[in-house]
């Protein structure tokens, strides 16, 4: 039976690195969770002291930077993000992470290295990404295309959760605030804006569970992979 690709797409917090787990478990799939790159990226460019406005510097570090995803064996484990060889899957959750991935995932040397070893990771299929270009950008020919949406406060409250589990404690003010900045800055960028694909199913997350979202995703691609 063809495996197929499946991009979901939306903006920080709306659910899609939990959803894109799950569906991809449902699927047999493998799941690719692309905002974990950029924040590796952005860790790196924090831990070497250079200005997320510099993106001539920033161009010249990501072309010496290696930044691996690795599937767990078990399912409640988490996928865990090495950065130069060393794991970092923690600390790419940070505040200080979140602050500047948005302009660090700006620069076009970043983007385009990026999108090559997503493309590499997906050629024959079977995999469940989830970012922001997905469906526009780095898979505009897959066979289904998700963007999810949720309201601003539901997904303040979604990250805080998060962030609890690493003993990071910040108010909801704060964190909304946070999040419209990101809102503005992924979909104004001149180089590959959040937006809705054409051809992508909208599904708003503010009201549902997790098991909602993911049944709605996998019966979709089940309709596509029948046909």
């Amino acid at each position: 039976m063809k495996k197929i690709i499946i991009a979901i797409d939306g903006p920080a917090a709306s659910g899609k690195s939990t959803t894109a787990k799950h569906v991809a478990k449902a699927l047999g799939y493998l799941h690719i969770d692309t905002g974990a790159m950029y924040r590796a990226m952005a860790l790196k460019v924090l831990r070497s002291n250079i200005s997320p406005a510099d993106s001539a510097a920033i161009a010249k570090l990501a072309n010496s930077t290696s930044i691996r995803l690795i599937a767990p064996h078990e399912f409640n484990a988490k996928v865990r993000i090495e950065l130069d060889g060393v794991e970092v899957s923690d600390e790419i959750r940070s505040p200080e992470v979140t602050q500047i991935v948005s302009p660090v995932s700006t620069i076009a040397a970043v983007r385009s290295q990026m999108v090559n070893e997503q493309r590499a990771m997906g050629v024959h299929g079977g995999i469940v990404l989830e970012g922001r270009d997905i469906g526009t950008v780095v898979f505009p020919d897959a066979e289904l295309k998700i963007f999810l949406i949720a309201d601003t406060h539901e997904r303040a409250l979604r990250r805080r959760k998060d962030l609890e589990r690493s003993h990071v404690d910040i108010s909801i003010e704060q964190l909304e605030r946070q999040i419209m900045e990101r809102d503005a800055i992924d979909s104004h960028r001149d180089i590959s804006p959040l937006k809705k694909a054409d051809d992508a199913f909208e599904l708003d997350t503010t009201h549902l569970t997790i098991e909602q979202q993911v049944d709605v995703i996998v019966r979709k691609a089940k309709e596509i992979i029948e046909r």
